[in-house]
């Protein structure tokens, strides 16, 4: 599915970041440019990026509010 439409970027692509080590969605629009045009994807990309490595680690994963601003290693998670 298409996640940010300006950029034509889709979950397959975010997954694809994900597992190349992409953990925010700053480092997402830098390499994909999904939210550098209106941002209405971001919170999309946010969430998918925090399941997408949650699974990857099999951690729950608790997002920052602002969106993407700390790595995946300074989020704060359950276990």
């Amino acid at each position: 599915m298409y996640v940010c439409v300006c950029n034509g970027v889709t979950d397959n692509d975010i997954r694809r970041e994900v597992d190349a080590g992409c953990t925010s969605v700053s480092e997402l629009t830098m390499r994909t440019g999904a939210g550098a045009s209106c941002g209405s994807c971001i919170q999309l990309a946010d969430t998918l990026i925090g399941n997408m490595l949650a699974a990857k680690h099999e951690l729950p994963v608790i997002r920052n509010r602002h969106v993407g601003s700390l790595p995946y290693n300074h989020q704060r998670t359950i276990g």
